[in-house]
């Protein structure tokens, strides 16, 4: 069974015919627009809802649910979280384009395939997402996931090559904080 990932959160409703404003991931448009089915946690119960329509204003997707036709059924998912499939999400991807959870822990290489470290987590900035890499000391950098950075993603094979400069792993003295 494949898990769940949250898409969205159902922010309120929107006018009186059973549809609702949800927020979403800025520049996912295409993905929340080419969703058929979508899943809500209410009272702990997995619940699946088809999506008739959806249309986006100011920031936020409008989304018509085929079983939502009234207020009255849109409050009991006010401010719950909107999920999808694992698989279903996976097969919007694009090329490039990869899950956090695919990329934690994948083994990090150099260009020349000396093994590094490992991918610790993912953090970001407003440039890119950037990777953190646990040495095999125990030590960590980040380096900004963006191809030129690390040009080879390969999850089959448990690994990324990261394009190594002088200085970008330098181990970094602890300062004292007095």
């Amino acid at each position: 069974m494949s898990k769940l990932i949250s898409v969205g959160k159902i922010l309120n409703f929107h006018g009186i015919k059973g549809e609702v404003k949800m927020g979403f991931t800025a520049g996912k448009e295409d993905l929340i627009k080419s969703l058929k089915q979508v899943y809500v946690f209410i009272d702990n119960v997995k619940t699946s809802f088809d999506i008739q329509s959806v249309k986006f204003h100011k920031n936020t997707a409008i989304v018509k649910f085929k079983q939502m036709n009234s207020i009255n059924d849109v409050m009991c998912i006010k401010g719950l979280l909107v999920h999808i499939t694992e698989d279903m999400l996976k097969s919007k991807l694009e090329k490039d384009e990869f899950l956090i959870s695919d990329l934690v822990g994948l083994e990090a290489f150099d260009t020349e395939g000396s093994k590094i470290g490992t991918v610790f987590d993912i953090g970001e900035n407003k440039a890119s997402n950037l990777l953190e890499i646990q040495k095999l000391n125990g030590l960590k950098f980040m380096v900004p996931f963006v191809k030129e950075w690390v040009p080879v993603v390969d999850l089959p094979a448990n690994k990324i090559v990261i394009k190594m400069i002088e200085g970008i792993d330098a181990d970094m003295p602890q300062q004292d904080k007095e």
